[in-house]
């Protein structure tokens, strides 16, 4: 609409301009060569726009024909780019389904059409993957290293490489570049921290887990969870090392984070004992103990007692029985107390409360244990042990990321090196979805 208006405007003072020319009176005479043109000044000016005219189709024509080949040039590039992209973006399309040669095939295609290699190097790399051409991808990966835009996305390609085939050094070494490159990025500083706890670095996992949070590539309750995890770690290995001061203060430090964490609380209690704080290592095991009743608090509660004889280790589960009068947990504390004290009548009391509760596995090898203990060898002996056989199993430190059971907790799965992902559960019980930052 705008266009129309304008144009007739001007075309209105055009058809203004030539009316005027036509009606101013004079004449126009050009003498040149011995000839003499003697023209109304109107035709004149007529002439002279007719000329120009003429002159300019002229110029246009000699640029046309002059610029051609380059146009021709400009228009096959254009071509070439739009199929380009149309590969490229057909090569995406094949990756999000899964469809390894077409992908491959449109990489292929995008990567003579288009000289744009942060884009179809990607691609290139995600076909490779596509069709587990491992080496294939990391040329690719390698070959983004070279470029200044694809350095960071190179380096998590064969970050991710080096994880699938196990070489935990060399995604480390990754990590490490990534997170040099880029400092504010998130996926670096998480994977680091990550990586540096599954090779026990704890004192670096630390420092890269407060990175992390700092980037905000992990939030506040995951960091402070997973440091708890790292706290506990530096416990265990400053204890074995002959420092019991730096050993009692990263567990204090753990607990403090996470006071629900059974293994922060265990290895807080057993160091306060361990140092004659008996006082102060049952306080930390009735806290968690109200917040989280467990069988290793069960048995720390025993370990950490001041006096170790087996009467006095009955009076002491019979007060941790008191936090929790309905717990399984304490009824098996107090039950086996009550074996080694040789209270036969007081540890079927406690066992036949478990066995109400709580019918495991765990239950029911204790209630063997009673029998041989009380009768020997016999026939209730092997009865008790079949119930064990037909039990439910009972719960233990399972891995999140593989599912492999361990005895005891650790904060890096010994089978997939996963780091935090062991939890308390029932064999066989579904895994949560495991949460991985590479």
């Amino acid at each position: 609409m705008k266009k129309s208006i304008l144009f007739f405007i001007k075309l209105g003072i055009l058809v203004a301009a030539a009316v005027w020319l036509a009606q101013q009176p004079g004449r126009m005479t050009v003498e040149w060569l011995g000839y003499v043109i003697d023209l109304p000044v109107a035709l004149a000016f007529a002439i002279m726009l007719l000329i120009m005219g003429v002159v300019a189709l002229l110029y246009r024509f000699w640029r046309a024909v002059r610029g051609g080949p380059q146009a021709m040039g400009r228009r096959r590039d254009a071509r070439k780019r739009e199929q380009g992209y149309r590969a490229l973006t057909q090569g995406m399309v094949a990756v999000a389904a899964g469809d390894a040669e077409a992908a491959k095939r449109h990489a292929a295609k995008a990567e003579s059409l288009l000289d744009e290699p942060p884009l179809t190097l990607l691609l290139s790399a995600q076909a490779a993957q596509l069709q587990g051409d491992d080496g294939a991808a990391t040329t690719y990966f390698k070959a983004m290293l070279n470029r200044k835009e694809t350095e960071l996305l190179g380096l998590r390609g064969l970050l991710n490489q080096a994880m699938r085939r196990g070489d935990r050094a060399a995604a480390l070494d990754y990590a490490r570049r990534a997170q040099a490159l880029h400092p504010k990025a998130q996926w670096p500083a998480a994977a680091l921290a990550e990586l540096e706890a599954a090779s026990g670095n704890w004192l670096e996992a630390d420092s890269a887990l407060a990175r992390a949070q700092k980037t905000k590539a992990l939030d506040k309750d995951t960091a402070r969870h997973r440091r708890a995890a790292l706290l506990i770690e530096e416990s265990r290995s400053a204890a074995a090392a002959g420092r019991p001061e730096a050993a009692l203060q990263a567990a204090q430090s753990a607990f403090d984070l996470d006071p629900a964490r059974v293994p922060a609380a265990a290895q807080l209690a057993r160091l306060r004992a361990a140092s004659g704080q008996h006082g102060k290592a049952t306080k930390v095991l009735e806290q968690a103990w109200r917040l989280a009743p467990h069988p290793d608090l069960a048995a720390a509660w025993g370990e950490t007692a001041p006096k170790q004889q087996p009467l006095d280790l009955v009076k002491r589960y019979e007060a941790l029985l008191a936090l929790s009068p309905t717990s399984a947990d304490a009824h098996r504390g107090l039950a086996a107390a009550a074996i080694k004290a040789r209270l036969w009548g007081v540890a079927r009391n406690h066992l036949d409360q478990a066995v109400a509760t709580d019918p495991t596995a765990a239950t029911y090898r204790l209630l063997a244990e009673l029998a041989r203990a009380e009768h020997g060898e016999g026939p209730q002996v092997s009865a008790w042990l079949a119930r064990v056989a037909s039990a439910d199993p009972d719960p233990t430190w399972i891995c999140g990321n593989c599912g492999v059971a361990h005895e005891q907790w650790h904060a890096v799965c010994s089978a997939c090196g996963s780091f935090d992902s062991i939890a308390w559960r029932k064999p066989g019980a579904a895994l949560p979805p495991a949460a991985s930052s590479l």
